[in-house]
């Protein structure tokens, strides 16, 4: 039985992360850890047995853990993250990996000097129309890919006003680092993870004025994306625009074959040609008549930690990640291009 501390008991660690662990029989959470003694009330009502924690240094000096979950705010998810592995505790952790690179490249070295596992929730990779396009583009069925589009926008859906979420301090970022840590990975991931080279990027601060919310972060953050195959990437972020409707996407072009897929509207389609004639491809896959993404996503860390899978994501993976939402937002504020 594999013993987990909770580290972080908010709204994606209730609704997403315990979850999936109540489905596991192989683990047990033994520690919760919150600032917030509300919180800690209700995990106590959850998890009777479980011990109690306001300092996650404090959790981690007193428990013997195999595994603790990180759902913090973004500023503590590398203070966090280290601190477990130097204790020698494998980790994951929720999105974005660090708010800047330097936090990044620390969590990288410290699971590198453990040898311990480090994962960061990139749940968007359990999809099943995302693993029917990876084996679909591993059969060299896509040819090589060389182009892709990928965005989330929303017409209006800035989260949390006034909370964490528009506080750089503690979420280091908008739209960008909240919702393009998912869509950018989900590109590149499908792509091969080509390795970032050249960022460029603007990104706007338009709502602020407006009753939705008191925000030091962008609204709304455009970019490009370099990679060192040749491949680029065309990226769009937004909490808040005056757009038709809210899009979730990614589109990928290859030399055989084309993809789009939508998480919104449910829609993924496939484009080629055969006997000479434009041909589209709907598979029935239902993205959501499925394990959620979460739960598949931490099925696999505990796997990982047994033995019984190899890691589907790198420290590297996180670093890359961090480099591009770094470089996005140095580019938008110096007018020009970045070179990683």
């Amino acid at each position: 039985m594999l013993k987990i501390g909770i580290i972080g008991a908010g709204k994606i660690c209730q609704g997403c992360h315990l979850p999936a662990y109540d489905k596991l029989d192989n683990v047990e959470i033994v520690a919760i850890c919150d600032i917030d003694k509300e919180k800690l009330d209700k995990m106590a009502e959850r998890y009777p047995k479980a011990r109690l924690y306001t300092s996650y240094e404090e959790m981690l000096d007193s428990e013997e853990l195999d595994a603790v979950d990180i759902c913090t705010p973004n500023n503590i998810h590398s203070k966090a993250a280290i601190y477990a592995l130097n204790k020698g505790v494998n980790t994951i952790c929720e999105k974005p990996d660090a708010i800047n690179v330097a936090e990044a490249e620390k969590m990288k070295a410290a699971a590198e000097k453990s040898g311990k596992t480090l994962m960061v929730i990139r749940n968007n990779r359990y999809r099943p129309t995302t693993k029917f396009l990876k084996q679909f583009i591993a059969e060299g069925k896509m040819g090589e890919i060389y182009a892709g589009r990928c965005g989330w926008i929303r017409r209006r859906g800035i989260p949390g006003w006034g909370g964490w979420f528009t506080d750089k301090k503690q979420s280091g970022g908008g739209p960008l680092i909240d919702l393009g840590v998912h869509i950018i990975d989900l590109a590149m991931y499908l792509m091969g993870n080509p390795k970032p080279v050249t960022v460029s990027g603007s990104t706007y601060s338009k709502f602020p004025h407006t009753s939705y919310s008191k925000t030091d972060v962008e609204d709304l953050a455009m970019g490009f994306i370099r990679f060192d195959n040749g491949a680029c990437l065309q990226i769009e972020f937004s909490w808040a625009s005056n757009i038709e409707c809210d899009q979730m996407f990614v589109e990928l072009r290859g030399e055989k074959a084309g993809s789009r897929m939508s998480g919104i509207d449910r829609k993924f389609s496939v484009f080629t040609e055969e006997c000479g004639t434009n041909v589209t491809i709907n598979p029935s896959i239902d993205d959501y008549a499925c394990p959620p993404h979460h739960e598949s996503n931490i099925r696999h860390f505990i796997d990982v930690i047994e033995g019984k899978a190899e890691p589907d994501f790198t420290p590297e993976q996180g670093v890359n990640m961090v480099k591009i939402l770094e470089a996005i937002y140095k580019s938008a504020e110096l007018g020009h291009e970045i070179q990683l």
